[in-house]
């Protein structure tokens, strides 16, 4: 290396441009192609080449074009994650709380992997303008049956990891979230507080969190003599579909005891409802909701609820979706962590917080 460059990379000038790769290849002495081979560790180069290389780039505080690599490849290094649910449900007074907690760990780990990750929030309703997106794969949070973002996702060509499985299309890859385990823990807990009449409240929209809890509650009532008493409300309404379902509920069922909502909205929506009937929770009427998050522990009063180990969830997500970026050989599901019950005053449990 000569003097002139040897001074240059101690002494780079105070004002100068970010250093491009013919400035790593003149410092160098070698061609633009093998400073290129040379970091990327592709072609041949001898290893001695590739060392003074790498440290010219060092010393230079060079750092490859993110927008180069892009023209070159083809590929953004962006993932998307997507929330299926409205922002009614998903916003609100739970701030986004379940997307930006799977959100905080999957950004984490896909920047391990050489990856950035948008946030693409819940819309009032319709397909979300993904075409305008230089994305190379997404998440899907808990899609519906004819989800139309995961359709549009597919027609493209990308690869597609839902959180929660997509019903009706085996082909899309998913993290298990365990609907049919959460919904039994939350009826056997309302069982075992002495509820004996317990109703279901959960979405109309066919998302498969809702059909299997649908189903884990009907086997549970085969099982301890209850007659069903399920009622459904539209995720587009959040609290006030809750409430109004609830008040429904209990005007043609005034002995439930117990009940299950398993949207965080609508549970609260449910305590209102209950209130305005002259009822008291836990006492008359105990309420449970599957999404431990800012609405049921801000409820008065504060909601049993389940954690689902979204952090796991998270990672397990990026972690399938990157396989499937890598390859198209990657599993087609993966299992989380079992849910575990965080017991509040909603339900009436001794020595709850």
């Amino acid at each position: 290396m000569s003097d002139v460059n040897e001074k240059t990379m101690k002494n780079p000038a105070p004002n100068r441009q970010r250093p491009t790769i013919a400035d790593v290849a003149r410092a160098a002495g070698v061609s633009t192609t093998t400073v290129s081979h040379a970091l990327n560790d592709k072609g041949y180069v001898d290893q001695q080449t590739r060392e003074r290389v790498k440290e010219t780039a060092r010393a230079l505080g060079y750092r490859p074009s993110v927008r180069a690599q892009r023209l070159r490849t083809g590929e953004a290094h962006t993932i998307a994650l997507i929330s299926s649910m409205p922002f009614e449900i998903a916003g609100g007074a739970s701030r986004l709380g379940f997307l930006m907690e799977v959100a905080a760990v999957a950004a984490a780990a896909a920047l391990t992997r050489g990856l950035a990750l948008v946030l693409v929030p819940p819309v009032m309703a319709g397909r979300l303008p993904l075409e305008q997106l230089d994305i190379d794969g997404a998440i899907v949070i808990e899609p519906t049956t004819d989800d139309a973002n995961v359709a549009h996702l597919q027609d493209r060509g990308l690869p597609v990891v839902c959180l929660g499985r997509q019903p009706g299309n085996a082909s899309v890859p998913f993290v298990d979230i365990h609907s049919s385990a959460t919904t039994e823990l939350l009826l056997n807990h309302l069982h075992d507080q002495g509820s004996r009449r317990i109703a279901l409240i959960i979405g109309a929209q066919q998302r498969n969190s809702y059909i299997e809890a649908r189903a884990s509650y009907e086997r549970f009532c085969a099982a301890h003599g209850m007659a069903p008493v399920i009622s459904v409300a539209d995720e587009s309404g959040g609290e006030a579909a809750g409430r109004d379902a609830c008040a429904a509920l209990l005007r043609e069922h005034p002995d439930v005891d117990g009940l299950c909502a398993l949207v965080d909205a609508f549970a609260v929506g449910s305590v209102q409802a209950i209130a305005e009937t002259g009822r008291r929770v836990p006492a008359d009427i105990k309420v449970v909701t599957r999404y431990d998050g800012t609405r049921a522990r801000s409820c008065r009063p504060p909601l049993t609820a389940v954690d689902l180990h979204l952090d796991d969830m998270a990672l397990q997500a990026v972690e399938l979706l990157f396989a499937h970026l890598a390859s198209k050989d990657g599993a087609q599901s993966v299992m989380p962590p079992l849910p575990t019950l965080v017991i509040r005053e909603s339900s009436g449990a001794a020595g709850a917080n």
